[in-house]
C-alpha cells in the first residue's frame, strides 16, 4: 500500500484510499488485523494522527472495526448489506435533499426500482412477508393514525414489498428509494391523498403478491405510481398559484 506525497489531496484521505483498496481486492481479507498505527506512519511516512484520521474514514464507512486490549488493534470488518443500509439511506436522503432533483423524477426511479422487484416478490415471499403488509395495512385503516404514524407505516408495506424479492443486492439497492424517496413523497401529498385510495391499492398488491401473480403486482404498483404523481401535480400547482 503506497500514497502519493505530492498529491494534493488529504493524505488520510489517501491513506484510507489505500487500504479500502487493499480491503476490496482481498490483499487484507476479512478480520484481518491491520498493523498498529505507529507501523502505518512508518510505512506511509506520516504522523500517527494522519493515521488516526485515516482509520476514522474507514471506520465510518463501517470497513473497519476496532477492539482494545492487548489483543486489540483495527480489523477488517464483515460487511454485510443490512450493515449498510443506513448509509445507502442517509446517501439517498441527502442527494435529494441537496440536489435539484423532480419529483416526477424521484417518483419514476423508485416505482420503477420497486416493479422490478414484482416478479420475485410474487414468487419468493414468504409468510412473514405477507403478515408485515397485511398488518401494516390494518393499521392505515385506523381512523386516529397520525399522518406521521401513516407515513412510517406506508414506508414499512413498502420495505417489505421490497424484502419479499429475497435478494439482498435489491434490498440494499432500494432502501434509498423506498425508506429516502417515499417520506419525501408522502411530505409533498400527505394533504390531498386519500388514505382510502392508497389502503385498497395497498391491498390489491398484498393479494397479488399473495397469488403470486407479477404480472397484476406491477400494474397495480403503476396505478399507485400514477395516483402518487396527479396529487404531486395538484399540490405543486396550487402552491405555484399562490
Amino acid at each position: 500500500m503506497k500514497i502519493d506525497p505530492t498529491n494534493p489531496a488529504d493524505l488520510s484521505a489517501q491513506i484510507a484510499k489505500a487500504i479500502r483498496d487493499a480491503i476490496i481486492s482481498g490483499a487484507l481479507p476479512v478480520d484481518e488485523r491491520l498493523p498498529s498505527e505507529a507501523e502505518l506512519a512508518e510505512q506511509f511516512d506520516v504522523s500517527r494522527p494522519t493515521v488516526r484520521e485515516a482509520l476514522k474514514r474507514l471506520a465510518a464507512q463501517s470497513l473497519i472495526r476496532t477492539q482494545r486490549g492487548a489483543t486489540g488493534g483495527a480489523f477488517v470488518n464483515r460487511l454485510t448489506f443490512r450493515d449498510a443500509y443506513r448509509q445507502q439511506i442517509t446517501t439517498s436522503t441527502l442527494l435529494l435533499s441537496m440536489n435539484d432533483v423532480s419529483f416526477a423524477t424521484a417518483c419514476e426511479a423508485r416505482f420503477a426500482l420497486e416493479r422490478a422487484c414484482a416478479p420475485l416478490s410474487a414468487l419468493r415471499r414468504t409468510d412473514a412477508h405477507l403478515a408485515v403488509m397485511r398488518a401494516e395495512i390494518a393499521r392505515q385503516q385506523q381512523p386516529e393514525l397520525t399522518d406521521e404514524d401513516f407515513c412510517a407505516s406506508d414506508v414499512a408495506f413498502h420495505r417489505a414489498l421490497v424484502d419479499a424479492a429475497g435478494n439482498p443486492v435489491l434490498s440494499y439497492q432500494l432502501a434509498g428509494a423506498v425508506e429516502a424517496m417515499q417520506p419525501l413523497m408522502n411530505m409533498i401529498t400527505f394533504t390531498d391523498r386519500s388514505r382510502e385510495m392508497i389502503v385498497t391499492l395497498h391491498q390489491k398488491i398484498a393479494d397479488a403478491i399473495e397469488a403470486g401473480q407479477s404480472q397484476s403486482t406491477e400494474q397495480h404498483l403503476s396505478a399507485l405510481s400514477e395516483y402518487t404523481q396527479q396529487l404531486a401535480r395538484r399540490v405543486i400547482a396550487r402552491r405555484q398559484a399562490s
